[in-house]
C-alpha cells in the first residue's frame, strides 16, 4: 500500500507541473503583462511609463522563462515563471493586487468555506443514500415513481432559484435566519443554516437518481438472490449486501470531491456574503486580480489530484478483494 501511494504521488507531480505550465501560458503568454497592466490601470490611454511602473511594482518587468542578463541559477530564478508560478509549489502564492498576502487570505477564508461545505456534503450524502435506498427498496411502486419524478423536478430547477427563493421565503418572509452575512464563533451557525439547507436540497435530486440506479443494478445480481434464498429479510439484504457492494461506484464520485470542499462554493458564498474562498475567487475575477486566480487554480488542481489518490485508497476499505501491490 505504501509503495502504491508513493508511486501515485510521483505520477501526480508531473501532472501538477503540467497544469502549472499550462496556467502560466494562459496568464502570461496569451495575456501578456502589458495587457494586464492596461486592464488594471483602467484608463483608455495608458502611457508606456505608467505600464512600466505598474510592472516594476509587481515584479512583472522580468523575462518570462529565462533571464539572459543574469548568470548561473539567477537566470532561471529571476524570471516571472519562477516568482509567480514555480514558488507556488512551496506555498508562496505572492501578494494580491491590493497588497494582501494571498496565503494568509487563504488560511483565514478556508474555515468559513469548510463550515458550509462539510455539513452540506455530509448531510447531502446521507439524505441522498437513504432516499435512493428507499426508492430501490420500493422499486416499481407508486412511491418509487413519484420519488423519481420529484428528483427529476429538483434537478431541472436552477441552483439560483433555490438560493433566491430560500432567502426570500425563510429570511425575508418568515425571518427565521439572517439573509446574508457571517458571524464569528458560535454565532456563525445562524448564518450557516440556510446555505447548508439550500445546498442539500439543490443537490439531492441528481445524487438520489444516480445512487438509485447503482442500487437497482446490485439488486438483480446473483449474490442478492442467494441472500434471499437463505431466508434473510429484505431490509438486511439491502443494508448488509446491496449497500455495501454499491459503495465502490459511490466512492468514485464522493471521495474525489472531499478535497475540493476546501475551495468553497462560488455561488453560495457570493449570494450569502460568506467570506470564504469561493467569494474570494469571484471577487478576484471581477477585479481582474490574476495573482489570486492563479493561486486558486493551482490549489484546485492539487486538491483534485489528492482526491483521485484518496479514491483509489478508499476502494480497499469497502472491497477486501482489491489490493495494491
Amino acid at each position: 500500500m505504501l509503495a502504491y501511494i508513493v508511486r501515485r504521488l510521483l505520477y501526480a507531480l508531473p501532472i501538477l507541473i503540467g497544469v502549472n505550465l499550462l496556467t502560466f501560458a494562459l496568464f502570461f503568454v496569451v495575456n501578456t503583462p502589458d495587457d494586464m497592466a492596461r486592464m488594471q490601470l483602467g484608463v483608455k490611454r495608458v502611457t508606456p511609463e505608467a505600464i512600466a511602473q505598474w510592472k516594476a511594482e509587481r515584479g512583472y518587468d522580468k523575462p518570462l522563462l529565462v533571464n539572459s542578463a543574469a548568470s548561473g541559477p539567477s537566470s532561471l530564478t529571476e524570471t516571472i515563471f519562477f516568482e509567480k508560478s514555480a514558488r507556488m509549489f512551496i506555498g508562496d502564492f505572492g501578494r494580491a493586487e491590493d497588497g494582501r498576502d494571498i496565503a494568509r487570505e487563504i488560511d483565514s477564508r478556508m474555515w468559513p468555506s469548510l463550515a458550509i461545505a462539510l455539513p452540506t456534503f455530509i448531510l447531502g450524502l446521507l439524505v441522498a443514500i437513504v432516499f435512493a435506498l428507499t426508492l430501490a427498496f420500493f422499486r416499481a411502486t407508486a412511491f418509487d415513481f413519484w420519488g423519481v419524478v420529484l428528483c427529476v423536478a429538483a434537478m431541472s430547477i436552477s441552483g439560483l432559484f433555490y438560493i433566491i427563493g430560500g432567502q426570500y421565503l425563510i429570511s425575508k418572509v418568515w425571518r427565521l435566519v439572517p439573509i446574508s452575512g457571517f458571524g464569528a464563533g458560535l454565532e456563525a451557525w445562524r448564518f450557516l443554516i440556510l446555505p447548508v439547507l439550500i445546498g442539500v436540497i439543490s443537490g439531492v435530486g441528481s445524487s438520489t437518481r444516480w445512487y438509485r440506479t447503482i442500487f437497482l443494478e446490485e439488486v438483480g445480481k446473483d449474490y442478492v438472490r442467494t441472500a434471499r434464498a437463505k431466508g434473510l429479510p429484505e431490509t438486511l439484504v439491502f443494508l448488509r449486501h446491496v449497500l455495501r457492494n454499491a459503495l465502490i461506484p459511490i466512492l468514485t464520485g464522493v471521495v474525489v470531491v472531499i478535497p475540493l470542499l476546501f475551495m468553497g462554493s462560488l455561488l453560495t458564498e457570493s449570494f450569502f456574503g460568506i467570506p470564504g474562498l469561493g467569494s474570494y475567487t469571484i471577487d478576484a475575477i471581477n477585479a481582474q486580480d490574476f495573482s489570486v486566480v492563479r493561486a486558486m487554480v493551482f490549489i484546485g488542481s492539487a486538491l483534485y489530484i489528492v482526491g483521485l489518490i484518496l479514491t483509489d485508497i478508499s476502494y480497499t476499505l469497502v472491497d477486501p478483494r482489491i489490493r495494491f501491490e
